[in-house]
């Protein structure tokens, strides 16, 4: 299976981890940050556009940690479509940014009789 999705939200780890949580939604459901009027995910989610951006805002993201966790979902993000948690190099190297179109493909691996 192979599907488009636009990168909706990018947020830094909440345990202060080396990763990113990149957030994908359909193209069909996708509105810009300028077309939304407020943060569904509460108003103590910080999200980030870029790895410039993310680094920027990173000391202050950790200091917001305890109102992450005190909001909403625990912080967490909540999503209709997938999300991936990958680590800083891979996402500094793919540089993904906010409204970025990207394609994800799901394959089944078929091992045979390898566990028989």
């Amino acid at each position: 299976m192979k599907k488009e999705f636009i990168a909706s939200r990018i947020e830094a780890a909440g345990d202060g981890g080396p990763y990113v949580l990149i957030s994908f939604t359909d193209p069909n459901d996708y509105k810009s940050s300028s077309e939304k009027k407020f943060n569904p995910f509460g108003p103590n989610v910080m999200t980030f556009t870029s790895p410039d951006d993310l680094m920027k805002n990173l000391p202050k993201a950790m200091g917001d940690i305890s109102k992450m966790f005190s909001g909403g979902m625990g912080g967490a993000m909540q999503s209709d479509g997938p999300t991936f948690k990958i680590s800083m190099k891979d996402y500094e190297d793919m540089g993904i940014k906010v409204g970025d179109k990207v394609s994800i493909e799901i394959k089944k691996v078929d091992y045979g009789s390898v566990y028989t």
